[in-house]
């Protein structure tokens, strides 16, 4: 595993609104490591570097709490609305070995057959992989496809050791001919709705005259 993703978590046990506020001040973010079976455990990560980690989807932390290495998922990112700022993580532990269901981003390459486009129907896919081989992304080629080509996530190539978890039958991607629209009769209109605008306002100006003679 990257040891950019080792991470240093200290214990914390100081909580609410209050002591986030805190922690969020001296550049930490709150987290709760659970799963397996284990007492939750509430820690303090190095906000900046979480941030960096985290912009990866299905991020998997090596988390050092008292010297000990323990992998661990990041399952739910809690953000300001506004700020976009972390307010909370929470993480699930994670066992090499293991296997772990995730959403994994779809990533369309090529062209498809000119005056056609591909739509993307579904941006993820539920793959079910090994928690320490989690692909950034599934790639899918629309090159030369034609209108009224579709592919379904049983279609998709997927990395080595994934298995699918979504239908088979899932609409990926949908290759269409988008529907024309006549920008003529559109601006006609337009200019038709301009005109008779200006005429309404020229009619009302003068009314305002005539009363205020």
């Amino acid at each position: 595993m990257d040891d950019d993703n080792k991470v240093e978590a200290v214990a914390r046990d100081s909580f609410g609104k209050g002591a986030a506020r805190k922690l969020r001040a001296t550049g930490q973010i709150p987290a709760v490591l659970y799963g397996h079976g284990t007492d939750p455990k509430h820690v303090a990560l190095p906000a900046h570097q979480v941030g960096l980690i985290i912009r990866k989807a299905n991020a998997l932390l090596d988390l050092q709490i008292d010297g000990k290495s323990q992998l661990a998922l990041v399952k739910d990112v809690q953000k300001d609305p506004v700020r976009q700022i972390i307010e909370h993580l929470d993480l699930i532990v994670i066992k090499k070995g293991e296997k772990v269901q995730v959403e994994v981003p779809v990533h369309v390459e090529g062209e498809p057959f000119a005056g056609t486009i591909a739509d993307l129907d579904a941006h993820t896919l539920l793959l079910e992989v090994e928690a320490t081989h989690i692909p950034e992304r599934v790639v899918v080629s629309v090159e030369g496809l034609e209108e009224g080509a579709q592919i379904h996530a049983g279609d998709v190539e997927l990395p080595k050791g994934a298995s699918l978890i979504n239908e088979p039958d899932t609409l990926v991607v949908n290759v269409h001919t988008p529907q024309k629209v006549d920008l003529g009769e559109e601006a006609e209109a337009a200019e038709g709705e301009a005109v008779e605008g200006e005429a309404a306002e020229g009619e009302a100006a003068e009314e305002a005259a005539e009363s205020a003679e």
